[in-house]
């Protein structure tokens, strides 16, 4: 049974995930990585097509080049008009049209200029790289295929802290605060219990769900020995609960004669079980609250109740399916 916690399962996740894509569309020709590959920052990732960005960036370097010609001879014209119009040579609005083609000039060469620098821009983004070191968690794209520019192609686990992911129902929503204590303990290691604290609580609920996703970040060393997408049970201490002790839903049976709520005990000495009756709180999404009829210390059956009989003789597993011995905790 389980008194002071609250338990819920839970995922492990990165602290920091950001889905990767090109800035520019193309056909994918190579992809370097895959999933679960651990990379450096600014390793390429992927590369596109780069002929079409590089007939771009040629185009507009041509452009630039002619608007850089085109400038100076303006600028040339406008010298020659300046010695004319301080010999009186030529009309004062003669060389106001020459000053006026040397700045419409000087702006098309800029203008050109910019366009060269985001055309080289683009045949670099041909490569995807990575922005900083970390782990490949998923990916969504194979080598051939046309991708649009922004088109999700890797998600991406940053290194450094490690959260698990669980779903409040909204009966415990009030119960759970930001920086409370929590203990992990991963289905791959059972009895291995970490620490955490609850780090965020989704300030609105899932619109399917009706469950609020909260994140509890687990402590540096304790960081270092999970891994990505591993199940956990998050038992959250000091949450205020209905009763001091409660069992999971699947527990529950009829009391005797059908009347009231019942839960089938195991005697430590003679392994047999008893139908002991119980009065329960208000029903939670997995678990109940006993008011009344446990001590706290029973051994007490979660699972095929309805096949049993009061006096049977029972051997307690594991979650795992291994004996245990009855009196261990």
């Amino acid at each position: 049974m389980d008194g002071a916690n609250v338990r819920f399962p839970g995922e492990v996740r990165a602290r920091e995930e950001s889905a990767l894509a090109f800035r520019v569309g193309g056909k994918l020709v190579r992809r370097h990585v895959d999933v679960g590959d651990t990379v450096r920052a600014g390793q390429v990732l992927a590369e596109l097509d780069p002929g079409d960005l590089r007939l771009q960036a040629g185009a507009a370097q041509a452009q630039a080049a002619a608007a850089d010609a085109e400038l100076r001879r303006a600028t040339a014209e406008l010298q020659r008009y300046q010695t004319l119009l301080n010999d009186r040579l030529i009309s004062r609005s003669a060389y106001d049209q020459a000053e006026t083609a040397y700045q419409a000039a000087a702006g098309q060469a800029d203008a050109a200029r910019a366009n060269l620098a985001v055309a080289r821009n683009q045949a670099g983004y041909a490569e995807l790289r990575a922005p900083r070191a970390g782990v490949i968690a998923s990916r969504q794209i194979e080598a051939g295929q046309v991708l649009a520019a922004g088109q999700t192609a890797f998600t991406y686990s940053v290194d450094g802290g490690r959260d698990v992911v669980i779903a409040l129902p909204e009966a415990r929503i009030d119960d759970v605060r930001v920086g409370q204590s929590a203990l992990i303990d991963l289905w791959s290691a059972p009895g291995r219990r970490l620490s955490g604290t609850i780090r965020q609580i989704a300030p609105a609920a899932d619109p399917q769900a009706r469950t609020y996703a909260a994140r509890v970040a687990l402590s540096p060393e304790a960081a270092r020995t999970v891994r990505l997408g591993q199940s956990a049970d998050v038992f959250l201490q000091g949450a205020r609960n209905t009763g001091s002790m409660s069992v999971p839903l699947s527990a529950l049976q009829r009391g005797a004669q059908g009347a009231g709520a019942a839960v089938w005990v195991v005697d430590p000495k003679t392994a047999k079980l008893r139908l002991q009756a119980v009065r329960t709180g208000a029903y939670g999404a997995e678990r109940v609250p006993i008011l009344s009829g446990l001590g706290g210390h029973e051994w007490v059956v979660v699972a095929g109740g309805h096949l049993l009989r009061n006096g049977q003789q029972v051997a307690p597993v594991d979650r795992l399916n291994r004996p245990v011995a009855l009196g261990s905790r």
